[in-house]
């Protein structure tokens, strides 16, 4: 059952008897309230991908696909992609490929190391890994996204 409510009427101030009763109270009061802040989105994203390798792999062309037709002029940068994301793989999924970099950690340097580069060099809107993640390094990931003004997407695949 609804109740309907006049337009009109004004809604009494929630501590209005407190205040009036103490009004040493008010500055606590305000104190504690913040200025609203603007919506900021999620450095970092990770995304789970469990069952038949053709579901899993059509989900990610549509997350993929999504991500590499962005009005953002940088890049979607894939980072240790696993093998079957090839360049026909990826075409054949119907991504852009002239807004894709792939790439790959050469030498000492981990997939980690590379990602967080990428991240805070600002190059890329988002980028891409296929990593095993503790919270430490969720939180350098973030870190690195908020440096670079990019997105960080991990993708699990299980």
């Amino acid at each position: 059952m609804q109740f309907p409510q006049s337009l009109g009427r004004s809604q009494l101030p929630l501590f209005h008897d407190a205040i009036l009763a103490n009004p040493a109270v008010v500055p606590m009061l305000t104190d504690v309230v913040e200025e609203p802040r603007p919506e900021e989105p999620e450095a970092f994203s990770e995304l789970s991908l469990r069952g038949a390798t053709g579901h899993c792999r059509n989900l990610l062309a549509s997350v993929l696909r999504e991500l590499s037709e962005e009005q953002d002029a940088r890049w979607l940068t894939l980072i240790g992609a696993p093998a079957g994301l090839t360049r026909d793989w990826l075409r054949d999924s119907g991504l852009n490929r002239e807004r894709i970099l792939i790439l790959q950690p050469r030498g000492e340097q981990s997939a980690l190391e590379l990602t967080c580069e990428a991240l805070r060099l600002g190059r890329s809107h988002t980028v891409v890994s296929w990593l095993q993640l503790g919270q430490k390094a969720k939180r350098q990931l973030a870190q690195a996204a908020r440096q670079g003004g990019a997105q960080s997407l991990n993708i699990l695949l299980g």
